[in-house]
């Protein structure tokens, strides 16, 4: 399994790419497992994807910071 992180922002604004292939290495059942879980959808959990100006982010249920949350039920006009 080849597994691709990509890394953005922060204060200096700088970008890192990294990737890891799985075959062969002693944890793979490990991390393969761990790959899969980090990308399945959240049962019922709702995805965003927010535009501001050219900057867009992609985001999902539960993983809101406060500000995000509040923007979204503001835009949305929803509430709780």
């Amino acid at each position: 399994m080849l597994i691709t992180v990509t890394r953005s922002g922060g204060f200096a604004g700088g970008e890192k790419l990294s990737a890891l292939d799985t075959s062969g290495r002693t944890d793979a059942a490990d991390l393969e497992e761990l790959a899969k879980r980090a990308v399945t959808p959240v049962a019922d959990g709702y995805r965003y994807r927010i535009t501001v100006d050219d900057e867009v982010l992609d985001l999902q249920d539960p993983c809101l910071s406060d500000a995000q949350r509040t923007l979204i039920r503001t835009v949305l006009g929803v509430g709780g």
